[in-house]
């Protein structure tokens, strides 16, 4: 139950036109102070947090532009502190196989667990493992298990992409830079491909 801060900013250090928003299993793409948290020029401040706090966190623009995504998760410091939901930490890809493990830190991985996606039960698994096969991006969202006798565990937010290069940029630990180098990696490769190409039905002459 502490006071949780958040500050946005742009890259020229300004933080005009952007607003923080957030996902938790409760409500989706809600902004500060819609609810939740409060306004105070820069900064987005959370008081009295609850595990209902618990989330991804982002900063949006007027203009739709997104900043990188951040999980919080807020502790009731019961028993669900004990409880470990293991999930992808980068994004996936569209078609991809994704296991989810619901497992104690004093007890095997093999316990009947329940799954839950925003909030919603999924399946019951008799041992704790939860495989979802050829994943979408209708399986983005928010991540929860919970063990009988033991608690929930924090929830953790899955990524899933169909691009392969935003994959790579964001798995470069979401350096921007990356990608910018990444792509001109690419012209470059594809402005050689194109001079070095022969016109259609040039011939060589001896």
């Amino acid at each position: 139950y502490d006071l949780i801060g958040f500050m946005f900013q742009n890259g020229d250090d300004s933080s005009a036109g952007w607003t923080l928003r957030r996902n938790t299993s409760k409500r989706q793409r809600t902004q500060c102070g819609d609810g939740w948290g409060k306004p105070a020029g820069s900064s987005c401040n959370i008081s009295m947090t609850k595990p209902h706090d618990s989330g991804v966190y982002w900063c949006e623009s007027n203009h739709s532009t997104i900043s990188n995504m951040v999980n919080l998760t807020v502790l009731t410091g019961k028993l669900s502190v004990w409880m470990i939901l293991q999930s992808p930490v980068l994004p996936v890809m569209e078609g991809d196989d994704v296991t989810l493990l619901c497992k104690t830190k004093t007890t095997p991985s093999n316990l009947p667990a329940a799954f839950y996606k925003d909030g919603s039960l999924i399946r019951k698994q008799p041992t704790g493992h939860m495989t979802i096969q050829h994943v979408s991006r209708s399986d983005e969202g928010l991540y929860k298990c919970d063990i009988s006798g033991h608690g929930e565990s924090p929830s953790s937010w899955i990524t899933v992409t169909g691009d392969t290069l935003t994959c790579l940029c964001f798995c470069s630990f979401q350096h921007s830079q990356f990608c910018v180098v990444v792509l001109l990696v690419l012209l470059v490769l594809l402005v050689r491909r194109c001079v070095h190409r022969k016109p259609e039905g040039e011939t060589q002459t001896s």
